[in-house]
Formats: C-alpha cells, sequence, structure tokens
C-alpha cells in the first residue's frame, strides 16, 4: 500500500467517527456499529453482504435468548390431587418441584398460582469470541509475511436484558393445566467502533439504544396422563406470539409452537423429572430436552439442580473469511460474517425453593451456559415469587 493511500485511510477512519442519531432502534443502532467501515477493501459489496450479516446474525441470537429465556415450570410448586378417602384435596407432593423443567403433576381442579420473576442478564461473549474487551474483528487487512494486520477495525459491545415475567396457571380439571406468561422486557446496547491503523488508535463510531416494553406472550396447556403419587407422565403445549416489538428486539416476529413429552419419578425426599419437545416457527426448529433433580431438604425447603438444552436443526454462527486484496499485491482482508453452523446449547441451573408463609414460595436460581454456541450470557440470577390459592 502507497503513503498516500495509507494517510488516506487514516484520515477517513478520523472524519468518520460519529455517534449514531437519537431515536434510532436498537436494531438501527446494531447495524450502524457494525455497517460503518472505512477500511480500504476494494470490495464496497462484500463489505456491506458481510456487515449486513454480521449484524442480522448478532440480532437473531439476542432474538433467539430472548424467545428461549427459561421460564418458571406452569405447575404451582402446591400441587393437589383429590382424596376420595378423606373427600378433599391433599398436596400430591411435599416437593416444591422443579424450577424451569416441567413435572407431570397438575396444579389441580379449582386451584390456581401467579407468580414474578426478575432476572438481568448481560452477554459478555458470542460463538466464544469476547463482545466486551475489544478483540472482535470485524474487518482488517493483512500484508502477506507480516504477524499482525497493519489496519484492523474492532467492535465492542455491551448487551444487557432485563426482564419481568408475569405468569397465571389455573388447573381447569384434576388433570388439565392451562396458563399465560407475559414478558416484560428492557434491551439496552451500548457500543463503539474503533479502528487501529499502524497502531494508532482512531474510535470511528459509537451508539447507544434502549428499549423497554412486552416481548411475546406465552400460551401453555399441560396434560397428566398418569399419576402415582409425585410421579407420573404428562404433555404439554406452549405457544409464543408475536406481540414483542422485533425492531427493538423484543419480539421474533414469528409464532412458535412447542410440543413436549414430560415425565417424573419421586421417591422418598428425592425426584427426578424432565421433559422432551420440539419448537417449528421460529429462526429455526429446535430440540429442547431438560432434567432436574430435586430433594425436599425441609417441608419448606426444595434444593433443585437442572440442566437446560437446546438443539437448533440450523442457526447461524459468526466466521472469519480471509480474500485476497482485488487490486493491492500481498494484501488480504479479513472480514467477520457468517455462515450455517450446528449449535448445541447446555445451561445449568441451581436453586431453592422456599415456604416461608402460608401458600407463598420464594425461589431464588443461579444459571450459567456450559456451552460457547451463539450469544453467551454470564451468571444469571433469577428469583421468583409465586402464590397459590384456590380450593
Amino acid at each position: 500500500m502507497t503513503i498516500s493511500r495509507s494517510l488516506l485511510a487514516a484520515v477517513v477512519v478520523l472524519m468518520c467517527a460519529s455517534p449514531a442519531r437519537a431515536g434510532q432502534t436498537v436494531r438501527d443502532v446494531l447495524s450502524f456499529l457494525l455497517t460503518n467501515r472505512p477500511i480500504p477493501t476494494g470490495d464496497f459489496v462484500r463489505d456491506q453482504a458481510a456487515a449486513a450479516a454480521t449484524s442480522d446474525t448478532i440480532a437473531e441470537l439476542l432474538l433467539t435468548e430472548l424467545s428461549t429465556v427459561p421460564i418458571t415450570s406452569s405447575a404451582s410448586g402446591f400441587t393437589y390431587r383429590f382424596d376420595s378417602t378423606l373427600g378433599v384435596a391433599v398436596r400430591a407432593s411435599d416437593s416444591f418441584g422443579p424450577v424451569f423443567v416441567e413435572r407431570s403433576l397438575t396444579s389441580g381442579r379449582g386451584r390456581a398460582s401467579i407468580a414474578v420473576t426478575f432476572h438481568t442478564t448481560s452477554y459478555p461473549e458470542i460463538d466464544g469470541r469476547s463482545l466486551v474487551d475489544g478483540t472482535l474483528v470485524s474487518t482488517a487487512s493483512w500484508l502477506k509475511g507480516e504477524p499482525q494486520p497493519f489496519d484492523v477495525e474492532t467492535v465492542m459491545l455491551k448487551i444487557e436484558t432485563r426482564t419481568s415475567l408475569l405468569s397465571a396457571n389455573v388447573g381447569l380439571t384434576d388433570r388439565l393445566d392451562v396458563g399465560v406468561v407475559v414478558p416484560l422486557l428492557r434491551v439496552s446496547l451500548d457500543g463503539s467502533r474503533l479502528d487501529v491503523y499502524r497502531g494508532t488508535e482512531f474510535l470511528q463510531a459509537s451508539g447507544f439504544a434502549a428499549a423497554s416494553g412486552l416481548g411475546d406472550i406465552i400460551a401453555r396447556g399441560k396434560v397428566n396422563l398418569f399419576q402415582s403419587g409425585g410421579s407420573g407422565i404428562a404433555v404439554a403445549a406452549e405457544a409464543r406470539f408475536p406481540t414483542g416489538d422485533a425492531d427493538n428486539l423484543l419480539g421474533t416476529d414469528r409464532t412458535t409452537v412447542t410440543p413436549s413429552v414430560i415425565g417424573s419419578f419421586e421417591h422418598g425426599r428425592a425426584g427426578v423429572h424432565g421433559d422432551v419437545g420440539y419448537a417449528v416457527g421460529g429462526f429455526s426448529d429446535e430440540w429442547h430436552y431438560r432434567t432436574a433433580l430435586t430433594f425436599v431438604a425441609h417441608s419448606r425447603f426444595t434444593v433443585v439442580g437442572e440442566v437446560l438444552g437446546r438443539r437448533p436443526e440450523a442457526t447461524v454462527r459468526l466466521i472469519e473469511t480471509i480474500e485476497s486484496h482485488p487490486s493491492l499485491v500481498n494484501v488480504e482482508t479479513v472480514r467477520l460474517t457468517s455462515a450455517a453452523r450446528p449449535a448445541n446449547r447446555v445451561t445449568v441451573a441451581g436453586g431453592l425453593r422456599w415456604n416461608p408463609i402460608s401458600a407463598w414460595l420464594l425461589t431464588a436460581t443461579l444459571l450459567r451456559p456450559v456451552t460457547r454456541d451463539g450469544l453467551r450470557s454470564a451468571w444469571v440470577p433469577a428469583v421468583t415469587v409465586d402464590y397459590s390459592f384456590g380450593r
């Protein structure tokens, strides 16, 4: 590269440094941070295509995370069955059950519950790359034979979500539950784009956006097919409706339906629960598989450990492509873009369910992804308060 080209590139970077415009959506700001590229690669079309693919991938991965955020089990911690000998409803299990994994027990005829779940999530990684330390390379020019690129652009993104889940569940019969979950979300994105040319840094762009509102509402139902004490088999279905604002990454703009099969086995104080489902209609059809171990430590305490897994049939992942510069000899261009790749998402969770008084239940849970595919969150603390009532 000639000296004149180098100086021109540096001047362009400096002049392009700008903040995102006020009033833009979260998706607009994400696109702005990833498409404002001054490095002279010689191929504008590929630059734009790669930038758009990267922006769409991050947005899709975030929406996928929000649309698959674990929600508390449809059955209340207090489940009942009718005892024909006593002629009254009695507790079906001494356990308060899993937190996010379904169990086969239903609430019982005329029993209802309401719950509120709160959690805050940050996303420091995507596909094994850091989003927050300034090392995510979006575009770079590399002179063959040199150990480092002479011109590199990096993006730093701070993505946070705050979620409040309002849920209600009612037992229509002893074996049939129906419920609804209303998510209230806040999504914030704070990012910057930095160009480093021959060791000199230039702030190229910066942007911030935040949005709050209704997410995708969820309706669900469960039918108990077989019950013996706290053990049994059930089938369930969940539907997510596109009620959230997709431009602000509050909703997916798609209807997703997930039928599932649930199994539970309880013996003494211990219990094993699991469910397997297949979601259709989202960004990708995917398998859901989850299991939980529960232990009744005290009449008012249940300890829970869970594993939550997802296996999308098709998903996008971030990759780097390297191509020769079309006009500069011995110069290669590195671009961050996306491609279809298989993925597997597994999260572990541990929690405690406590009955402080009457039919109130307080649940504290800590979740952590153990795989690095897709958008990976940090530790996620969650707190749920629910109350059961009815005859």
